[in-house]
This record gives structure tokens, sequence and C-alpha cells, in this order.
């Protein structure tokens, strides 16, 4: 360690270190004295009965960013049941930003999440909207107008806008919001998921889709007692968390894929990702065969949920990607020359070929592997049948569909002529 010399302070500089020091004094001790009169005092709430409420954080946030208000005595009421009308004034707010100046105006993330169509009603339906309740009659009028437009919900399943909602109300909700924002998770996992819950079985069929969904998705959860809460109100302030997890996927509650029951993390078009829990060991394997297939053609392919894409090149992988993000009709759309897919909910395979000029030269290589790692010894076979029937279709001769058993499975072959176009269905014979 260095060490510094101390030099001896002369009598001028010492009297000019007292006066600072005099200065200084007076300053700290105004300040002091300032701090001992004034303490600072904690911020108040914005509601008068949320104060040391869990969803305070929540609660002060959504009203920061206008999406929602209390009531005229000063409460937010956070512990009685959400209306159904206040739940869908939140739901479609929470999609839109509060400019300066208090309008709104959509988030340009939800604007591209929806389809096509969607977004051509907001443009056309809703060009005024200005997310303001109505000043004459219902107040909520337009907010379930735009929900049940963009098919959020079902506006004439509800009798009483004003009813308490329940948690399957909220769950259905959720299912028909994510199926327009995002994409619906696999059915089968999510309902395996979901019969964790002692109290599910009270829910109808319809209703354990919806709340499997919204369990898997991670934005809602169930109670410690370990049940879903079937039948029991949603509250104010439960509302507010969900709708968070809904409109922010970084406060979701993480579901992770378990590999000892045949489950895994597939990507999804539009660069999420989703769990599939597969029937069997043998489709579980075939899906790394996808992969291995895809790689076979260089750059041209993309393998979303359980679909491997094979392109002719990459202006044709890029038409095709562009036409399922925009959600244009699949009559219109560009479309990929072959297919490779899996199906986990019915425990099938099949391959689609789009016959043009070249796809079976291109696409031999990964046809024939997937072909050869799923039916084995019979895979000669199959390829055989395969080869004649697209040579039979490229060729322009008409072909009618068929049925033929190929080792452990059964294959249908569906033929369009006219697009010459083939599917082969492959599912395991049954008996």
């Amino acid at each position: 360690m260095k060490i510094e010399t101390i030099k001896p302070i002369g009598v001028g500089s010492m009297r000019i270190l007292l006066s600072l020091c005099l200065i200084t004094g007076l300053f700290a001790g105004v300040s002091q004295a300032e701090a001992g009169a004034a303490p600072v005092q904690a911020k108040e709430p914005v509601f008068k009965d949320i104060k040391g409420h869990w969803a305070r954080p929540a609660i002060e946030a959504m009203v920061e960013q206008g999406i929602l208000d209390g009531y005229p005595d000063g409460s937010f009421r956070p512990n009685e049941p959400v209306k159904v009308d206040q739940f869908i004034k939140m739901l479609i707010l929470s999609y839109s930003e509060q400019h300066p100046n208090l309008e709104r105006s959509w988030k340009s993330s939800f604007l591209d999440s929806l389809s096509e169509e969607n977004r051509t009603i907001l443009k056309q339906d809703y060009r005024y909207f200005n997310f303001k309740p109505a000043m004459t009659g219902y107040w909520a009028k337009p907010y379930i107008d735009v929900a049940s437009d963009l098919n959020f919900l079902n506006k004439n399943r509800y009798s009483d806008f004003q009813a308490n909602m329940t948690r399957e109300n909220v769950a259905e909700v959720l299912f028909y919001t994510i199926q327009e924002t995002e994409y619906l998770e696999d059915e089968q996992f999510s309902r395996s998921i979901a019969q964790g819950y002692g109290d599910l079985t009270s829910a109808s069929d319809r209703e354990q889709k919806f709340i499997a969904e919204s369990l898997i998705k991670g934005i809602m959860e169930g109670y410690p007692d370990g049940k879903f809460g079937v039948g029991r109100y949603v509250t104010r302030a439960e509302s507010l968390v969900i709708l968070n997890r809904l409109t922010d996927k970084t406060k979701r509650i993480p579901v992770l894929p378990q590999e000892e029951k045949l489950q895994r993390l597939v990507p999804t078009n539009g660069g999420g990702q989703k769990i599939v829990a597969f029937p069997d060991k043998k489709m579980w394997d075939a899906y790394d065969t996808l992969k291995q297939a895809g790689q076979l053609r260089g750059t041209n392919y993309d393998l979303y949920d359980t679909t491997l894409r094979l392109f002719k090149d990459e202006k044709e992988k890029k038409a095709v990607q562009e036409s399922t993000v925009l959600g244009t009709t699949i009559s219109k759309a560009a479309t990929e020359e072959a297919a490779i897919w899996l199906d986990p909910s019915y425990n099938t395979y099949g391959i689609t070929v789009r016959l043009r000029e070249g796809t079976l030269a291109r696409n031999k290589e990964p046809i024939q592997l997937f072909a050869n790692q799923l039916f084995s010894y019979d895979a000669i076979a199959f390829n055989r049948w395969f080869d004649s029937i697209c040579a039979e279709v490229e060729a322009g001769r008409p072909l009618a569909s068929k049925q033929a058993d190929v080792g452990d499975y059964t294959v249908n072959v569906l033929v369009d002529n006219t697009a010459k176009t083939v599917v082969f269905s492959i599912a395991l014979k049954k008996g």
C-alpha cells in the first residue's frame, strides 16, 4: 500500500478550511432540520382499499396505462367478482397503448398477431374506434362488439354481461383470444396436464378444453388445495394478473416438457415454441427423422409443430412463409412442393406431394429417409408403391384414391388428379 505524505497546513490554508467547514455545516444543518420536519412520505395507493393488497402493483400499473379505473367512492374493490363487461373492457384496452395526449391506439405487436381478416375488420369496421365507453346506451357495447367481431367471444352466448365471471368463463375467453392471436397448444398434452386437478370433471368437456389451454399456456393456475376452482368467481384483482399473463408472455408460468412422458418442445410459426406429447416412442423417434430429412434439402425447408415442409427453392420458401403469416387462404396461397407430417393426436403419419416438374427428384432422399425409419423392413415395398402412384399422377393419368396395408400400417392414398397432388396418410393397422 502506498502511504501518502501528510504536509503541514499553513495558517492561511487553515482559515479557508475552517470557513468551508462552517458553511458546509450550516447547509448540512438546514438539510437535516428539513428532513426532520418533513420526512419522506410513502406513496399513497391510487385506491383507498388496495393498501397492502397483493395485487397493488398490478392494479397501479394498469391505472397508469389507462386500462382500468375504480368506483366513484375512490375504491377498487379488488376482492369482488369481476363482471363480464369489466373483463372484456380490460381485455381490449390491454391490447392498446395510451399516448401522452391520453388518446389510444392498437399495439403494433397485437396487430401483427392477427390474421389478415381481423386486421381488415379493425381497419374498416373500427376505423374510428376510440377505446372509450359509449356515452349513450350500454357503456360496454364498444368493447363487447370489437371483441365479438375479432372472435374473442361469442356475445350471443351471454344473456347478462353484468354477471360475475366464473373461472371457466374466463378460460373460454382466453381460449378464443389465444386462437386468434397466438396458437393453440397440443390438446392431448394440455388435457393431460389439466387432469391433475381434482375438480376438473365437474366441468363440461367443452369447458375442460378451455381450462386445459389456459393452464398449459401458463396464464391460469390452480389453487393450493389441488383444484382448478371450477364454478368459483374470478376476482377483479385476479383478472388483472390473468390479463397481464395473456398480453405479456414473460409473466406466464412456464410449463416444461417431461421427456420420460414423451413430451418435447417444438418450434411454431412466428418464432414461438409449444409442447407436444407423442403417443409412443415410434413417433417420438420419427420427429428426429423429420429434422434429419429437412437437412437433406439444405436450407429449402422449415419445420414447425410436427410438419416438415420442403420447398423447390428459397423463392418458394419465402412466398409460402409470407402467405402463412398473412393468413391467406390455401386456395390462393403459395404452397410447398412436399410435406412430411406427424399427427400425435390421432397417431398418424403422412406424406403430401405436389407433383410439379422435378418434385420427386428433389425430395426423393428426405421422403425415403422418413419411409425407411417408419416402415423398416417393409420400406422397399412402400417406396416402390409410392413411386408408381406418383409416376401415374405426374403423367396425367387419372388415378382413384386407394388403400393398402404395408407391414404394420394401413396407408390411405388420396389423389387430386387436377392439382396433381397425392396424400399418403399412414396409421397403425387396427386389431
